[in-house]
């Protein structure tokens, strides 16, 4: 059901973020939007994927609600799916808690999110063909 496996940290200088973990040899692979303040970026070290979001993206595009100053709050594990709301249903009907519905984002992503039993943040994501 899920695949690539990644984490993401959100930041309220994701320039900044990017620029502190280029210093530990990651290399950028993705960066949306291409030009102008990104959003998201998505670096690789060996293999490992780590994205980083804007904290303002993730408030305004999909109403999750992130407090930075709690611990474990500014991080999420992101789980690529064939089918987001076939997994969001079968994860919510397992006990999982909705944090944001299945929703089309960028024009080709399918996502939502639930939390763990801990109350730790899942993104499902899906890429539209």
């Amino acid at each position: 059901m899920f695949s690539t496996p990644q984490v993401n940290i959100y930041s309220a200088g994701v320039e900044r973020s990017v620029g502190f973990y280029r210093s530990l040899g990651f290399e950028e692979t993705f960066r949306t939007p291409r030009e102008g303040t990104p959003i998201h970026v998505e670096l690789k070290l060996d293999g490992f994927t780590l994205g980083i979001a804007a904290v303002t993206s993730a408030v305004a595009d999909h109403g999750l609600e992130l407090d930075l100053s709690k611990p474990g709050r500014g991080m999420e594990i992101v789980l690529w799916t064939d089918d987001t709301d076939a997994a969001f249903t079968t994860l919510v009907a397992g006990g999982a808690r909705v944090l944001s519905e299945p929703h089309d984002w960028l024009g080709r992503l399918r996502v939502a999110w639930v939390a763990d039993p801990d109350g730790n943040p899942i993104e499902l994501v899906e890429r539209r063909r």
